[in-house]
């Protein structure tokens, strides 16, 4: 349906409203301050629609009428915008909101499933007295993803931590300079995710052997696996890591900052 699919359309049909709805006399600046736009703007338009035929000024700034084609299409907007309402209000209407699992066991529509979150994955099984809970939507065996609605509860899930390991930059002596030795010693304590930022930081890996799970948009990862409850280890380079700790930071995140330049 076509709804204001030209650029200012709305404005326009909201300042035929307003001159509708208050004419003869209605300021220019009391348009604007109720649509939130300019005095220009509404200037701008007032002098189109007066071109167009849809408005007839008469003596003074402050004297609009609209014309017999002005209402009429004053009115044709109208019902046309009353029948995409409509049209958005059925929609909602049966409108579900559907999320997503991975079944933990194989599931039948219709079923009573509870949510809990594992390694940072939401999983659903057959409800029993998890305090998160929903229906399912369609049959799933165990393994496979589950869209589930009617959603309610809470999920018990503590926040991870994160480690940031700092290594030195490329004129400081890069991997070179880094202590390989505490780093593999620090990673061998056991994370759920392991993340990498900076050239010096995939040498280092590399030299040590590590398992990296992520090294791109880093600060993004590591906050979004700590907020699913994942501890995780990151190396990175220099002050790189400055903007690690500051996304952790808005989330309340536990975090620690450990340099790993060789002394």
């Amino acid at each position: 349906m076509r709804v204001f699919k030209k650029k200012g359309e709305l404005t326009r049909f909201q300042i035929l409203a307003e001159i509708a709805e208050n004419q003869p006399h209605i300021r220019q600046r009391d348009i604007a301050e109720k649509l939130g736009v300019t005095v220009q703007a509404v200037s701008e338009n007032i002098k189109a629609l007066t071109n167009q035929g849809y408005i007839e000024p008469g003596d003074g700034r402050s004297y609009y009428k609209l014309t017999k084609k002005g209402l009429e299409k004053l009115k044709r907007e109208a019902i046309t915008l009353r029948k995409y309402a409509d049209s958005v209000l059925e929609t909602m209407s049966t409108y579900k909101s559907t999320w997503p699992a991975i079944a933990k066991e194989n599931l039948k529509k219709g079923d009573e499933v509870e949510l809990f979150m594992e390694d940072g994955i939401l999983y659903a099984k057959k409800r029993k007295n998890g305090q998160a809970h929903g229906k399912v939507l369609q049959d799933a065996e165990k393994g496979e993803d589950v869209a589930l609605t009617e959603l309610s509860g809470l999920i018990n899930l503590r926040k991870g931590r994160a480690t940031i390991l700092v290594l030195p930059r490329i004129n400081e002596g890069g991997s070179r300079a880094a202590n390989l030795q505490k780093i593999k010693k620090i990673y061998n304590q056991g994370y759920d995710k392991v993340g990498i930022m900076g050239t010096v930081a995939r040498a280092a890996a590399n030299k040590l052997n590590l398992r990296v799970d992520f090294e791109f948009a880093t600060p993004e990862a590591t906050l979004a696996a700590a907020k699913r409850g994942l501890d995780v280890l990151v190396l990175a380079v220099g002050k790189m890591s400055k903007s690690i700790a500051r996304k952790l930071e808005e989330e309340n995140i536990e975090y620690k900052i450990e340099n790993v330049t060789k002394t």
